[in-house]
């Protein structure tokens, strides 16, 4: 079995998120939105699929480095083909990005489980076939009836304990809304939540990531009050020593890093360094689903738990494949938005929940993804 195409098609969907100007997701009226599908084509028909914004898989990332490496070559030959893709990424002048090789990687593990009648979670592993969800919120913002005050924040707590989750983690509200960041009012969300659900639901705090030392240390200590269960990215994770001190100064646990680039070689540094007691990875973040496993082993060789960042399949897949991860990242979620209806280019939730909080993973071969090809086509802008 060889490689023998490698196809992006670009197509539009409706969704009702909208960015702010810095990039974060609010609710909006219906718009267009812009995605792409990688497909990996082998000698014997097989494929393999993933989907990624067209910017991070454009036609030069697939032409100088996809094509190059991959075409001609055993797609069961998993390990050496990541490698080999990163081996371009030191020349490539920063063109191929983490994203983009793990876009390539999940086409591949999607077509090796297709190939094999397996979902891709059992292939790493199968450690288990349901996993509690934490609610993951979308930022704050400043729609009355949303995410604008803290009583807000406190009654979609509710809400989502209703729906069944047993642990929910606050993104309080940034850049460019008025009057953030606020340190006061992100503590009153707080509280406003945790007055709300109670004190058996295990919340979280996702917190603004430019932070200084001593507010993140101020928000910290008031989490601590709460019995908040770990704070994360309240700073810049560029600055290690930065999380080393805060996580210090802290009993709540510190979790981290998410954004950080570096793979699994810069959260060995933060381990080794003690900058968080829980570590963070995610497929897109560290480079694909075989850094990710390599992250969480890792953590699991120093008895830490491995938080997934994150929603969507390849996510899900991992966190499946482990034992130490606590929860699935669900979301992102608000009052204006059903979260529970699937993108129109697939037939059914990737990730649906039950009435007790738990999200089951798909038994359908690869990572899971019931696509719908038919809307795809229908919709389809360009394919090369």
């Amino acid at each position: 079995m060889k490689i023998e195409f490698i196809d992006v098609t670009v197509f539009t969907y409706p969704t009702h998120r909208v960015s702010d100007s810095a990039g974060h997701s609010h609710p909006g009226e219906e718009n267009q939105a812009k995605m792409a599908m990688l497909t990996i084509t082998t000698d014997n028909g097989d494929k393999g699929y993933a989907f990624a914004p067209p910017e991070i898989i454009r036609p030069y990332v697939v032409n100088a480095f996809f094509r190059k490496v991959l075409i001609g070559q055993n797609p069961f030959d998993r390990e050496r083909l990541w490698q080999d893709l990163v081996h371009w990424q030191r020349g490539s002048a920063h063109q191929l990005t983490d994203r983009a090789l793990a876009i390539a990687e999940q086409a591949i593990w999607d077509l090796l489980g297709r190939v094999l009648q397996m979902p891709v979670y059992k292939l790493l592993g199968g450690y288990r076939d349901k996993v509690p969800a934490y609610g993951s919120t979308m930022c704050g913002d400043e729609l009355k009836g949303g995410l604008s005050t803290p009583e807000e924040y406190g009654q979609f707590a509710e809400q989502l304990v209703q729906r069944g989750y047993k642990a929910i983690k606050l993104h309080t509200w940034m850049p460019p809304v008025s009057f953030a960041p606020s340190l006061k009012i992100d503590v009153k969300a707080c509280a406003a939540v945790r007055e709300a659900v109670g004190p058996d639901i295990c919340l979280m705090l996702d917190g603004y990531h430019w932070y200084s030392r001593s507010d993140a240390l101020y928000i910290g200590r008031e989490l601590q009050k709460l019995d908040f269960t770990w704070f994360e990215e309240p700073m810049e994770e560029q600055s290690m020593a930065s999380y080393s001190w805060l996580n210090k100064n802290l009993d709540i646990d510190v979790i981290g890093p998410e954004s950080l680039g570096g793979k699994y070689f810069s959260r060995a540094d933060w381990v080794k360094e003690g900058a968080c007691d829980i570590l963070r990875a995610g497929v897109a973040g560290v480079g694909g689903i075989t850094p990710c496993m390599k992250v969480a082993s890792l953590a699991e060789a120093f008895g830490m738990d491995c938080e997934i960042h994150g929603n969507g399949a390849p996510n899900l897949a991992v966190v499946g494949a482990i034992k130490n991860c606590r929860w699935y990242e669900r979301g992102l979620l608000h009052p204006f938005l059903n979260y529970d209806e699937p993108a129109a280019y697939l037939n059914r939730m990737i990730d649906p929940m039950d009435e007790d909080g738990f999200v089951h993973l798909s038994p359908l071969p690869g990572l899971g993804e019931d696509i719908n090809f038919a809307w795809i086509d229908a919709h389809t802008l360009s394919k090369e």
